[in-house]
């Protein structure tokens, strides 16, 4: 099995909730380990720029009023098989239709608010990393590779 990076985003709500923890060992579960994150308040510029392939959406406001009205937990995991494994423990975007014990079937509040981000493939996961993490600050992490 091939070790991949994902980006994974705790969204407002989830950090508003209080689920961070909860959250990254239920990654950690699937063999996802964080080897970068930060918390961060995005701005409306990083969150349309984050969200541009949406832009021409209707939901494409809503999201991006909501990506800045609290901080996020920004995290590159990595792992075998990272994007598949973090889009499952995920679970759908609309919670009514996520799986039992998925993080967005157990913390989502609906489709809107369903409380993370995940790439969707190794190609946007090369992407959203850039976005939010050069490469020397995923290095500084380096040592979440040997435990």
């Amino acid at each position: 099995m091939a070790i991949e990076r994902t980006l994974s985003i705790i969204k407002p709500d989830g950090v508003e909730k209080g689920v961070i923890g909860q959250i990254i060992s239920r990654l950690g579960t699937v063999g996802l380990k964080p080897i970068a994150m930060r918390l961060a308040h995005l701005s409306r510029r990083e969150a349309e720029g984050f969200y541009a392939v949406h832009k021409a959406r209707p939901f494409f406001n809503d999201l991006v009023t909501f990506m800045t009205s609290g901080p996020v937990v920004l995290m590159v995991l990595e792992g075998e098989n990272a994007v598949a494994a973090n889009r499952e423990v995920m679970g759908a975007t609309d919670p009514k239709k996520a799986a039992a014990g998925t993080i967005r079937k157990d913390f989502a509040t609906d489709i809107e608010k369903n409380t993370v981000h995940g790439s969707d493939s190794l190609e946007n996961a090369k992407i959203e990393i850039a976005y939010y993490f050069p490469e020397t600050a995923i290095h500084t992490y380096a040592w979440a590779k040997k435990a």
